[in-house]
């Protein structure tokens, strides 16, 4: 049994002794430690091509892995407090999709917010499970989705005893957070397992004084986006697993879609994020919740901003908040959030997550330092001065309450035609449509479309959200179910 010690990084061990062996490659990938592409050696480096490696018994395989992979996967299960951790190379939407299709199958029903990741989504129309929504209620003022009510949980459950697992945000996008331990012990009182999407809480893990992590509070089964807030590379991420869930069977299930020729660029940054957490955590998150309160202080200074956090909590559909999401509302200086976004971006070089209609959404994590976050401070002062206007007339709801009709599945594989957008008022989708981020689908398959969701993508549209989805990609027609 191997010693666990969090100082230690085994892939990344593996790859250092493997490149001062010097060994002659007959084996894929064809570039050759770099040799046959000069230019991608060029712009990418000679340190990063030459471990971008393929499988091998020194370096272990991910699809059945028995030493240095399996090693680092013990290491993560550790460092996060889950009985099993799997290293996730196809991001934490791969982790998302293998966790539902590990807990339900074909005709099973899910309950869930219906403001989930289209991950969750996909991973229903893959395997014909049946979603139960509970339609989150929204923040009139900020005019976004919150957590999901205890109340409706359990009334959920009441109504879908044949339910085979509850899954929760842990955090929203915005930072809210639902209780998530009491979630937990209603799914597990009425038998059924309990699924969290941490794409957004990584650092609840290894900060203090944060809200509650999946694994903390109980729950069976989370992925979690160490790409996001932990520091690794882009596409890496974890897959966390509790004592009750069979290890075995989760393996078949990634190896399902997961890639079988895992980056080891991918896998290396995983192993060496996760031994930074593990021992600088705390610090490091300290760092960034401190950096987020003086933004939201200052930011709130400005005046007509408003920058949320720990004072919307209501101990139920915000049962808490994570103190480093920097969330601002921004329809008091009369400019959609998405609009802001932009000129951030084309005026002052500035890149944040996203906006939406009402607000935008700062990342901060473990690479950012105060002279970023004061010129971030600095241009939403410049931009209020400069572009302030009437708020009126501007919509407000980033989240609309659908109505299903069919199960993803059914609906995304039914005999479709295609309709001119403006035209499909009372027609049952049969595709998803989103702005990008945050990738929480306006609409999906099997969803009736109506006047409100219709409105809401035209105006999405000309604000200067980044629609995505559907088969047109020019998003002038939509699939619709022909009946």
């Amino acid at each position: 049994m191997m010693e666990i010690n969090q100082n230690r990084a085994p892939i990344h061990e593996a790859l250092e002794q493997f490149k001062y062996r010097r060994v002659v490659p007959f084996d894929v990938p064809g570039h050759k430690h770099g040799r046959g592409n000069p230019e991608l050696t060029s712009f990418l480096g000679e340190k990063c091509v030459g471990v971008d490696v393929n499988s091998m018994k020194p370096l272990d395989n991910l699809c059945h892995p028995v030493s240095v992979i399996k090693e680092a996967e013990m290491l993560a299960a550790e460092a996060f407090g889950a009985a099993y951790a799997f290293l996730m190379v196809g991001g934490t939407t791969s982790a998302v999709q293998s966790m539902v299709l590990t807990a339900c199958k074909r005709g099973d029903k899910i309950i869930l917010p219906r403001n989930v990741h289209r991950s969750v989504i996909n991973a229903l129309v893959l395997n014909g499970a049946i979603p139960v929504y509970v339609n989150p209620e929204v923040d009139k003022k900020l005019g976004i989705a919150l957590g999901m009510k205890r109340e409706q949980v359990a009334n959920a459950i009441k109504e879908n005893p044949d339910a085979v697992a509850v899954l929760v945000n842990n955090p929203t996008y915005y930072g809210i957070c639902s209780d998530l331990k009491a979630i937990v012990n209603m799914a597990h009182e009425a038998g059924m397992l309990c699924l969290a999407d941490e794409a957004h809480g990584t650092h609840f893990y290894f900060g203090e004084n944060l809200p509650v992590s999946a694994m903390a509070a109980g729950a069976d089964m989370a992925a979690v986006s160490m790409h996001k807030s932990g520091g690794s590379l882009t596409q890496s991420s974890f897959l966390l697993a509790g004592e009750n869930v069979n290890a075995g069977y989760v393996r078949q299930i990634i190896n399902l879609t997961q890639t079988t020729s895992g980056s080891y660029l991918l896998m290396s940054s995983l192993d060496i994020s996760r031994r930074n957490l593990a021992l600088r955590g705390k610090e490091i998150f300290k760092t960034v919740t401190e950096l987020a309160t003086y933004a939201r202080d200052e930011i709130n200074a400005i005046g007509d901003y408003y920058a949320f956090g720990r004072e919307l909590i209501d101990g139920d559909a915000v049962y808490d908040f994570d103190p480093t999401k920097l969330s601002v509302h921004t329809l008091d200086i009369g400019l959609a959030g998405i609009e802001v976004y932009d000129i951030l971006r084309d005026e002052y070089d500035i890149q944040i997550e996203f906006g939406d209609l009402g607000n935008i959404l700062a990342y901060l994590s473990i690479g950012d330092r105060m002279q970023e976050v004061e010129r971030l401070v600095s241009a939403l002062a410049e931009i209020k001065r400069r572009f302030k206007g009437d708020p009126s007339g501007l919509l407000t709801q980033e989240y609309i309450d659908p109505i299903v009709v069919a199960s993803p599945q059914e609906a995304f594989y039914a005999p479709k035609k295609s309709l001119p957008i403006m035209e499909t008022e009372g027609h049952i989708c049969s595709e998803f449509v989103m702005c990008y981020p945050p990738g929480i689908p306006i609409l999906a398959p099997g969803e009736r479309i109506t006047k409100d969701i219709l409105k809401y993508i035209s105006y999405a549209h000309e604000k200067g959200c980044q629609m995505t989805g559907p088969e047109d990609a020019r998003i002038e027609n939509l699939n619709v179910l022909d009946l």
